[in-house]
């Protein structure tokens, strides 16, 4: 079994305990005046549960494919303890933002890996800027669903319509581009070059 799989698997076994269990959801969930006065696990359980099933299957299907494709990359350059290191960072980096803007805000809550798949996701974008990802079933090249992603997240972050925290969105893309030119910074030069010959 791999470790994307073993993500997968604790984070829908947490997931389907919380949905039973609101209890269990108020102690995991990223709440911020608790992360103030020491609760600092939730920048971590906050990205192991979900509101509904329909969240939970959206980002653990798009880690299934993703984080697959991937975990060879990252096991092969930092191992699996770094791999592992590289999702839980990409959980805690993504919320930061969330949590300093939120800090005093009793009636903020955030919940989902969201975050950390967004980090997955543009890790892979990096190194295959052009494979066809399908988006409701129609294909698009993968560097313009990465650039339309974004500028969406930037445009709903601003207008706050919604409950999604598209704050997290989009700093987990930053930290999984980021991350991975650290590690193997050569992914620039490849990407670059791969950007520059689509065929």
């Amino acid at each position: 079994m791999t470790l994307t799989l073993v993500l997968i698997a604790v984070t829908v076994a947490v997931s389907f305990i919380a949905f039973n269990a609101p209890r269990v959801v108020e102690q995991l969930i990223l709440w911020p005046p608790a992360v103030a006065r020491g609760e600092y696990w939730r920048l971590v359980t906050y990205g192991f549960i979900h509101a509904d099933l329909g969240h939970l299957a959206f980002n653990m299907i798009t880690l299934y494919f993703f984080g697959r494709a991937m975990e060879p990359l990252f096991v092969s350059e930092i191992g699996a303890v770094g791999y592992l290191a590289f999702y839980f960072g990409a959980i805690v980096f993504s919320i930061l933002p969330t949590y300093a803007t939120n800090r005093d805000n009793p009636n903020y809550r955030s919940l989902g890996a969201s975050g950390a798949v967004s980090a997955v996701l543009f890790s892979f974008i990096l190194v295959n800027p052009w494979a066809m990802l399908f988006v409701f079933f129609i294909p698009v090249p993968a560097i313009v669903f990465a650039i339309a992603y974004l500028a969406y997240s930037i445009w709903m972050d601003r207008a706050r319509r919604d409950n999604v925290n598209h704050s997290a969105h989009l700093w987990g893309a930053g930290f999984g581009i980021a991350f991975l030119l650290v590690i193997e910074p050569e992914v620039l030069r490849l990407f670059l070059t791969r950007l520059a010959n689509p065929g």
